[in-house]
């Protein structure tokens, strides 16, 4: 990529031509947070020792001295102007000048090489070419870390904003184009370091730690039909000796430092806001004053008035110890931010939304029925078919699933219709969380969870609201899984001994419906699924590619926030399975239910009618007609959705004119061919991948991998703290099972039901980790991008493309209109509920913090 001494003179640096200025912007190491003095002295030290930062223009003319045919010329090296003496803003980039000599005879600058002689990386954010003879202004995008040369194996390129599909390329940047996406691939070998942009696949063999002991080993999943995975990114760590399958992890207070491409880490404001916000539920949650302000039971709630405590705040003072360690290996740039004040006391729970205006609605069976359509898993409930339910389950290793439920349990709350009158009419729904469980249930519950597999099964009033009518709890058989489950139906009660085991079901129920969230519809089907499309996208298409374009801005941090889940989160003995019921299993359940995945299905109206809660209607707006007609979730998606795959086709029929188009681009076949056959690997011969042979499939493709990565997600994540940060109404585990008559647990049941219903779920201490847990989860950062935004408004130079991209935010905002009128019209009860919370997490917009609203990007939490 051409001669990478910056002294040597090019063959045309002898040759007249006029000046062309360069205006450079770009962020030192040390404007990150705090002056790094050392850098910014070593760095003046190198530009006054000719070390400095050299950029060369590439022409799409013509390179006549080129070994390589169709090479674009390379101007000479010119240097960035007054680092020395610039005085760099502590609190922005800073811009340089650099002056190139060009003449019209060079053509178009369609792409510059930069060379770091400097000691520190920089963030190049952009380079700006004014007056440039017969195209005036030029504009590259950058966004990229630069490390000093030696680094890399040839300069660093960026290319302007153009955007070329490959066989309209100007031929002088084809070998450019190639080269670079090479360079993006790797070599597939080596442990890859901090300045490494490569991306790689690799299956999941880092969440276990075998060498500490049985305990902590766990399945590698991915790469075998026992345990298939999408894939995640390569790190290339050394792998253990005494188990060569298996990857190496490091250690836990220097999770920060484990590898990414360098440009898919946080940036450094939302490095700052993570940090910061871990650091604070550190200190809640291991103030050692913490347990006396509960008195009574150590370890255990005694009411529900006393876990309303944890919201009212108590400062304390924290393990010095391990919080310096922390300190220690975090970077240096995100120090002042710990420091700031942002008005939140450090060591208050601020209070969730589900308990704001009513302390006790949650418990109600309107609520519970609700939140199935409007709280934080509303991807699961679907249309009951067949009564009463059955199971998939393999009835030679699992005997008979079917539910015991019968027309007996559920006739009185049907409105005087029969079931079967019921079902014709589409009023029966099931929340089921049997099959996904019951393979596990029996080993979960030899660990300190106790629970059941649940099917619950709801009517649809005329009012528009979910009315739970009755819920099933299984166990395995104790004499063996083929003797199939042995089960309990329980019915809605208010008062007695009745009401507090229809309370425990209920919980029962959220148990299972949290842990499935957290595992399946947040990190499978998001988080995990989402990652491979990011890594062939970064490998197979060109940042000149239009679809590269295109889906860009919906990856950005997901690679880094994946990463950290690796390593603290989903790894042996990590939070998740400190805090959710499977425990050990969690994971490894995930790798079951991925079994199951199809990729059309993730659309929104492909998951509504696989559920059966729709149906194809093509005189509908978005071609499917709800069958719950007040189902917030569905309402509100769909209409985000219609507006993705509006923008998604305005924009790709830009670009392509013709099927053809589509079939001949080989760019985008590899891309989809590597999706398929690498990132999915697991899944590559199934028969429902779209073909990538046409500009319908590649438009629902593409809205799909957004609607994934950016409205799913947020209807997945952001309500996490609204409707789970209190407990009691989403408890991540139970810890015994319902008592039995005659036993002291079911006196105390009669005579307490709130301390036995506290007992049941989850405990003091995993009621902290849990909801410390959640409010990092739910909280958006400070440099959150949402959907129809973009980092720069200069992001491409088709103005087409521009005009699109400004209906998609227009239209967005009407949106978001459209659904506070939604909220404001008192006929839709399941938009706010009983506990009067408005239906607000696919708002488009957000503010930063616990909103409970908005849809960024990308998953980047």
């Amino acid at each position: 990529m051409g001669d990478r001494n910056p002294t040597k003179k090019s063959k045309y640096e002898e040759e007249n031509g006029c000046k062309v200025r360069g205006v450079v912007v770009l962020m030192k190491k040390n404007l990150l947070g705090v002056n790094d003095v050392a850098a910014s002295v070593v760095d003046r030290f190198d530009e006054i020792r000719g070390r400095k930062v050299a950029l060369r223009l590439i022409s799409t003319a013509v390179d006549p001295d080129s070994d390589e045919s169709c090479r674009g010329k390379l101007g000479k090296p010119e240097y960035l102007e007054d680092w020395v003496t610039k005085i760099t803003p502590m609190t922005s980039a800073a811009t340089y000048n650099v002056t190139f000599e060009w003449s019209k005879e060079m053509g178009y600058p369609g792409a510059f090489t930069i060379a770091n002689f400097h000691h520190s990386e920089f963030y190049l954010k952009n380079l700006t070419l004014e007056d440039v003879p017969g195209h005036g202004r030029v504009h590259f995008v950058c966004n990229s870390w630069v490390y000093h040369a030696e680094r890399y194996n040839k300069d660093r390129i960026f290319f302007t904003n153009q955007t070329y599909l490959p066989s309209q390329t100007p031929p002088p940047l084809r070998g450019y184009r190639e080269e670079e996406l090479e360079n993006l691939r790797g070599t597939g070998t080596g442990k890859l370091e901090e300045w490494d942009r490569v991306y790689d696949y690799d299956v999941y063999n880092d969440l276990g730690d075998p060498d500490k002991g049985p305990e902590h080993e766990r399945p590698i999943l991915g790469g075998s039909t026992e345990y298939p995975y999408p894939r995640r990114g390569r790190t290339g760590r050394p792998l253990l000796l005494s188990d060569p399958r298996i990857e190496s992890r490091i250690p836990l207070y220097n999770s920060l430092s484990i590898y990414v491409p360098r440009d898919e880490r946080f940036s450094h404001l939302k490095m700052s806001d993570f940090v910061a916000y871990a650091l604070k539920s550190i200190f809640q949650f291991l103030a050692p004053g913490f347990k006396d302000l509960f008195d009574k039971t150590p370890d255990e709630f005694d009411s529900f008035e006393e876990v309303l405590q944890l919201y009212d705040g108590a400062s304390a003072e924290t393990n010095v110890t391990l919080l310096e360690k922390i300190r220690h290996h975090i970077p240096v740039e995100t120090i002042k931010e710990l420091l700031r004040s942002d008005g939140e006391k450090t060591y208050n729970f601020p209070l969730p939304q589900v308990i704001r205006e009513d302390k006790d609605a949650w418990r109600s069976d309107e609520e519970f029925g609700r939140e199935m359509l409007a709280g934080i898993n509303p991807v699961v409930i679907q249309r009951l078919q067949e009564f009463p339910p059955t199971s998939k389950l393999n009835p030679e290793l699992y005997g008979r699933q079917s539910s015991k439920i019968s027309e007996e349990h559920i006739i009185h709350n049907l409105e005087g219709l029969t079931v079967a009158e019921a079902i014709r009419n589409n009023k029966l729904y099931i929340l089921d969380h049997h099959d996904s469980l019951m393979p596990y249930l029996r080993r979960i519950n030899t660990t300190a969870a106790k629970t059941y597999a649940t099917r619950t099964v709801l009517f649809l009033k005329e009012d528009g609201t979910l009315r739970p009518v009755a819920i099933e709890l299984s166990l395995p058989h104790p004499e063996g899984d083929h003797y199939g489950a042995v089960s309990r139906v329980c019915t809605p009660a208010e008062d007695g001994v009745e009401g507090a085991i229809w309370l425990l079901a209920k919980a029962y129920v959220a148990v299972d419906d949290s842990g499935y969230h957290q595992l399946i519809s947040h990190w499978l089907n998001t988080h995990a699924s989402i990652e491979p499309f990011i890594i062939a996208t970064n490998r197979q298409l060109s940042v000149l590619h239009p679809i590269h374009k295109l889906l860009q801005p919906h990856f950005r941090d997901t690679m880094n926030i994946n990463a950290l889940a690796r390593q603290s989160l989903i790894c042996a003995g990590g939070f998740v399975e400190i805090t959710v019921f499977p425990g050990k299993y969690s994971l490894e359940m995930s790798s079951m239910v991925y079994k199951d995945w199809v990729f059309p299905e993730q659309s929104l109206p492909g998951d509504l009618i696989k559920r059966g809660v729709a149906i194809k209607d093509s005189s509908c707006p978005h071609g499917v007609r709800l069958l719950i007609e007040d189902y917030p979730y569905a309402v509100d998606g769909l209409e985000i959705w219609g507006t993705i795959k509006t923008w998604v086709q305005d924009y790709c029929n830009l670009y392509y004119k013709t099927d053809e188009m589509v079939q001949e681009d080989p760019e985008l076949q590899a891309w989809w061919t590597e999706i398929r056959e690498k990132g999915h690997g697991d899944k590559k011969d199934e028969p429902w991948w779209p073909k990538m042979q046409s500009r319908k499939e590649l438009i629902e493709s593409c809205t799909t991998i957004i609607w994934v990565a950016s409205a799913l997600h947020a209807a997945l994540n952001f309500g996490q703290y609204p409707y789970g940060g209190y407990l009691p109404n989403r408890p991540a585990t139970s810890r015994r099972f319902i008592p039995d008559l005659g036993t002291p647990e079911y006196e105390e049941m009669k005579l307490n039901p709130e301390k036995a219903y506290l007992k049941t779920i989850t405990s003091q201490m995993q009621s902290v980790l849990g909801i410390s847990l959640v409010e990092i989860l739910s909280r958006h950062s400070s440099d959150e991008i949402y959907l129809g935004q973009r980092d720069s408004p200069e992001w491409t130079a088709d103005t087409e493309a521009c005009k699109a991209f400004e209906r998609f935010g227009e239209r967005l905002k009407e949106v978001e209109q459209k659904f506070i009128d939604l909220n404001n019209d008192k006929r839709w009860r399941n938009r706010s509920g009983p506990v009067k919370m408005p239906y607000t997490l696919l708002y488009p917009s957000s503010e930063i913090g616990l909103t409970g609203r908005g849809i960024p990007n990308s998953i980047s939490m």
